[in-house]
């Protein structure tokens, strides 16, 4: 049966801007992508404006444990880190966009360095490196045992800091962002955003630029239960759907097999047990003490997260149970506190000891593969709109991203989309263009009909999903789309709901017509892989007219 069309409105509904600004480019977020994008746009033209939805450190940077992967051991090659991401993305990696990050990585992560980022070192002084799932080689660098993205986040903000009073940088925190401003011919010329009351400026304004570079991070708060901080509701993602910018693998949402279960009524941001837990040899077991991911994959407790996922899954399904056990007890307790001082700490908060208990774990939402389209200099399909880190899908992570690979991603797309566009300043290539009309409706969703989006996303376009709950997804949605809006107040909580709806519409699409299992996610009326039909990406685009239209392209041709 045919799904009915889906239409989207052009903009959320808010008042209308009451005051302007503007800049050459305007960088939205502030975890690595878009911090390291507005760096180093600094050094290459006028005026750059920082704006983040909360403070600065908010973002999901910070909250990666495991590290960043790179090639910094000699014995490694560029070539075998391709290879490892080219199989965990399973199929759906672009090659060129893949092997940009991993000769380019490198090079990104001695700069962080430079910059005085502080990874941990071994003896000899040399950064130490471990392995994670899905790698055949120890080449994640990691700080503080398990607060990379803490350290990551600091080093950048604090270089930040060191140049905020040079007059070509201005920071605007508890900024959301509401829509993208286009002009006549759909070129993006800025942004309309919304200052919360800590901010420095109160109410909804507009700021126009010669470019816009979205680092808004994920969508994790689309599903009940998630790694992903609050502020993760995929406002960058929904804000360029709305305005016609491509959105390709939506549907590819990984699931990390390793979070710790709290209880089926827990909701919201949950605790994550890094991989870098099992890369120490740490390993999952069943009720009967089982090893769960013996002979199911060569690599075993260290198969790339959709194998380790699926395969909790089945566990979980076969024997009726909610949560599977990771035992890391033979680690010993001493080594476990230096390696994992934040994991251990936040366990015991918890009630665990992972020196002395099995850790109770299941699937949660943790990262989009999918988002908004860009070429390999981060040019998406609207001109004069750029898109770096989790909201942008530049084809690195096909349809499951390899461990580590995310911190990475925004450091060397965030230096090559800041170098296309001080080359397209230089040229004229980008001028500044004048706001056109936003033809079409607006609409918002009441923030209190938030966990009900939630709860249609987890039962029907979660780890496993079927063409009947992606279907029953799809209709719930609609029927809340159709609500009335009158009584909802616009304001943030508003506005990220809306958003989570607008995504959760089309990913449920996408996800609906995707007739197979691949990546992180399993369809238990399709479960296998199918590569005849379905070596192909599934790109949503809203047309002038409201609708989204949804067209394949085949993995490997031209973006």
């Amino acid at each position: 049966m045919r799904s009915a069309p889906l239409t989207l409105p052009r903009r959320l509904t808010a008042s209308a801007p009451g005051w302007t600004t503007s800049a050459d480019v305007i960088v939205v977020g502030s975890g690595i992508a878009g911090l390291t994008c507005a760096l180093r746009l600094r050094e290459q033209v006028d005026r750059v404006l920082l704006v983040t939805k909360t403070v600065l450190s908010a973002g999901s940077t910070q909250w990666a444990q495991g590290g960043i992967a790179a090639v910094l051991d000699p014995e490694d090659t560029a070539q075998e880190h391709l290879d490892d991401t080219l199989v965990a993305g399973v199929g759906l990696c672009d090659v060129e966009a893949v092997r940009a990050l991993v000769t380019e990585g490198p090079e990104r992560v001695h700069e962080l360095v430079a910059l005085g980022a502080e990874f941990d070192r071994d003896a000899g002084g040399e950064i130490k490196l471990t392995r994670e799932g899905g790698h055949h080689r120890d080449r994640i660098a990691h700080a503080g045992g398990d607060a990379t993205g803490a350290e990551i986040s600091r080093a950048l903000i604090a270089a930040l800091h060191r140049v905020l009073d040079d007059p070509g940088i201005e920071v605007i925190e508890h900024a959301l962002v509401v829509d993208l401003l286009t002009a006549a011919d759909g070129a993006v010329c800025g942004v309309t955003l919304h200052v919360i009351g800590e901010g420095q400026v109160d109410g909804v304004g507009a700021a126009a630029g010669r470019a816009v570079v979205l680092a808004t991070g994920g969508l994790g708060q689309i599903y009940a239960s998630t790694t992903n901080p609050p502020v993760a509701t995929g406002d960058g993602m929904a804000a360029a759907l709305r305005a016609g910018a491509r959105v390709t693998d939506l549907e590819f949402v990984q699931f990390h097999p390793t979070v710790l279960f709290l209880g089926e009524g827990s909701t919201g941001q949950q605790p994550l047990i890094s991989e870098a837990v099992r890369g120490e040899g740490a390993f999952l077991v069943d009720g009967d003490g089982a090893r769960i991911m013996a002979g199911r994959h060569p690599l075993e407790d260290l198969a790339p997260r959709d194998v380790v996922a699926r395969a909790i899954l089945d566990v979980m399904r076969d024997q009726g149970v909610d949560h599977v056990w990771l035992d890391a007890r033979h680690l010993g307790g001493s080594f476990l506190e230096q390696r994992f001082p934040s994991i251990v700490a936040r366990c015991r908060e918890l009630g665990f000891d992972p020196a002395v208990d099995l850790l109770p774990v299941a699937p949660a939402q943790h990262y989009a593969s999918g988002g908004v389209e860009t070429d390999l200099l981060g040019r998406t399909s609207l001109d004069g709109l750029y898109a770096c880190g989790e909201c942008s899908c530049t084809g690195v992570h096909g349809a499951n991203r390899l461990a580590s690979n995310s911190l990475l991603e925004g450091l060397v797309f965030a230096h090559r989309i800041a170098d296309d566009i001080a080359a397209r300043f230089s040229s004229g290539d980008l001028p500044q263009r004048e706001v056109g009309s936003t033809p079409g409706q607006d609409a918002v969703l009441d923030a209190s009909r938030r966990i009900e989006v939630q709860r249609v996303m987890t039962l029907g376009s979660g780890p496993v999903r079927s063409g009947q709950s992606t279907a029953g997804a799809q209709a719930a949605l609609a029927a809340l789309a159709a609500q009335p809006t009158t009584e909802a107040e616009p304001g943030p909580l508003t506005w990220e709901t809306t958003n989570l709806l607008h995504l959760g519409q089309v990913l449920s699409r996408v996800a609906h017509l995707r007739e197979e299992t691949r990546g992180g996610h399993v369809r238990s009326d399709f479960p296998e892989r199918d590569d005849a039909r379905w070596l192909t990406h599934l790109t949503a685009t809203r047309r002038a007219d409201g609708q989204v239209v949804i067209t394949e392209r085949p993995a490997g041709d031209p973006r």
